[in-house]
């Protein structure tokens, strides 16, 4: 239960006493909300909330849960993350499942649309030809794992013009993939890596930060064809293991021209 304490943990710091009507008071040593004063916004004993903090709360209830998330000013993803962590007995990782060919035939029938089907832990399992043209090409050489992608690939950061969101994000949903099984030893192999090679990833991986955002805007610094920007689509597909099609939606006239076009040419990251 250490990921829960360090969740409450670093929900707390975010929340200012005057954010929920408290006094500041003086000589504070935290930066947000001191243990005894969640304790008081949940309505829970102090002793009860350092024991859930510490994971010797035993199984709180569903009332607690949401109480302390009322008290913290959870969002809904952040408190999904918190009644997973609190869970005495996650699901076992299913077993890993294949691309469905139909799957694989849709993406690659969206000629002018880059698609991929990505896992929970954001490894590429299927791309369509405009995917190599614009996300990355994934068939000489890059990463296929969109955190590795973006951590390792010294492109990357030219690439995205707002790396630091496109970083982060990618980060919160990995943070968000932790909490869902029990014993899942192929996140804890790829934290545990990017942690090392990249002082990014571990300063955002250690703010706890969750999300899950099934869309947003992705700008491109694209070599040839400069500034392109479109719309990230993130579609769920319930079952097939937390598999997901991701979409990149042309969001002006320019980049919808240029994927219109014949020749577009490759990105830049781990062209050989």
């Amino acid at each position: 239960m250490k990921a829960l304490g360090q969740f409450l943990q670093s929900r707390r710091s975010k929340v200012r006493p005057d954010d929920v009507g408290l006094p500041p008071g003086r000589d504070r040593r935290v930066s947000g909300l001191r243990r005894e004063e969640v304790a008081l916004l949940a309505n829970v004993s102090v002793d009860y909330y350092v024991r859930l903090e510490q994971g010797r709360a035993g199984n709180p209830s569903t009332a607690v849960l949401t109480a302390v998330a009322d008290a913290l000013r959870l969002d809904r993803t952040e408190r999904d993350h918190l009644r997973q962590l609190a869970c005495s007995a996650p699901p076992a990782v299913p077993p890993k499942t294949a691309v469905r060919p139909q799957l694989r035939a849709m993406i690659e029938a969206m000629h002018e649309l880059p698609a991929l089907v990505v896992d929970r832990l954001s490894n590429v399992l299927a791309w369509n030809a405009a995917a190599l043209e614009v996300v990355a090409d994934f068939e000489n050489g890059a990463e296929r794992n969109l955190a590795r992608l973006y951590f390792l690939d010294p492109s990357a950061r030219e690439y995205y013009a707002d790396w630091q969101t496109v970083a982060r994000d990618a980060v919160a949903l990995l943070r968000r993939a932790s909490a869902e099984y029990a014993d899942d030893t192929e996140l804890s192999t790829l934290a545990a890596e990017l942690r090392a090679a990249s002082p990014d990833f571990d300063g955002f991986w250690t703010s706890n930060d969750v999300q899950n955002r099934s869309h947003c805007p992705k700008a491109l610094n694209h070599p040839t064809a400069g500034r392109l920007t479109f719309t990230l689509e993130s579609l769920q597909l319930p079952g097939d293991d937390g598999q997901h099609v991701i979409t990149y939606t042309p969001a002006d006239a320019t980049t919808e021209a240029w994927l219109n076009r014949g020749e577009r040419g490759q990105s830049p990251l781990a062209v050989s």
